[in-house]
């Protein structure tokens, strides 16, 4: 027995046909799409609120510059990151798969990497400490991430590996047999999870970098417990049979957290 998979349409609404050139076109909203102007429309309102909080050391017109290069980052981020971490087979027999992105493709961690980037540029150009940049940031970042693990849940995809547990699901690609929904783990742990738990650390004074590394430490802990019971890519399988590339790429991050929360320097924020 296991549950029904409830087989939403990934596209909201499509827009279309257009024919162009010989070529048609049928432009649409979709949720995963969605999802993502949902993490981006929460991160700006928080964003501003702290702003508007923070005595004139930020603006909103400097939080839009951050959230631009942030969004910047996760888009360029994570689709090179994807076609570099998990599809580098794919890259080398056609540089021009990395442009390919109707195919699909996103990497948490090529996003992070972008985002970090985009930061690096925000605190050059605005002249502030990039870790106080991040420690602003890093609480409203869950948001995204629990909202694109409900937009991978509606495109039926990134479920877990099969299992007998009373709440397995069979999903339309994955074959005939139950599996964990691991996606919906994903979002309670990296949605919710890790907001409450940013929440209740960031309300207290914390010495620069110190929100970031719980961050950090977070999100990597999480994602390699998820990872347990998450199909690994079939390209890929499991590394020294026993890790997955999510798992790999999560391990510097539990380490770099660990860091910044153990670390002396840093005054009190």
């Amino acid at each position: 027995m296991a549950l029904n998979f409830p087989n939403i349409d990934p596209i909201i609404v499509s827009f279309g046909p257009f024919h162009v050139f010989g070529q048609t076109f049928e432009p649409a909203l979709r949720w995963y799409g969605f999802m993502y102007l949902v993490g981006f429309i929460a991160a700006m309102w928080l964003l501003n609120r702290k702003a508007d909080d923070s005595n004139g050391i930020w603006s909103r017109e400097q939080v839009s510059d951050l959230l631009f290069y942030g969004f910047l980052g996760v888009v360029l981020g994570g689709r090179i990151g994807y076609v570099l971490f998990y599809h580098f087979d794919f890259f080398l027999a056609d540089p021009l798969y990395l442009f390919k992105i109707t195919e699909g493709g996103m990497s948490f961690h090529g996003g992070l990497i972008g985002v970090i980037t985009g930061m690096l540029y925000i605190t050059w150009k605005q002249k502030r400490n990039f870790f106080a940049v991040a420690d602003m940031v890093a609480p409203v970042v869950p948001i995204g991430l629990g909202a694109g693990r409900i937009g991978n849940f509606i495109n039926g995809e990134l479920w877990g590996r099969v299992t007998d547990v009373p709440w397995a699901m069979v999903f339309p690609n994955g074959g005939p047999y139950p599996r964990h929904p691991s996606q919906l783990y994903q979002f309670a742990l990296e949605g919710v999870a890790l907001f409450l738990l940013l929440y209740w650390f960031s309300k207290t004074p914390r010495k620069t970098g110190a929100v970031s590394g719980m961050f950090l430490l977070g999100y990597g802990i999480f994602r390699v417990v998820v990872e347990t019971v998450r199909q690994p890519d079939a390209q890929l399988g499991l590394y020294w049979g026993m890790m997955t590339m999510g798992q790999i790429l999560s391990v510097p991050m539990i380490l770099c957290g660990l860091y910044l929360l153990m670390r002396k320097q840093g005054k009190a924020s």
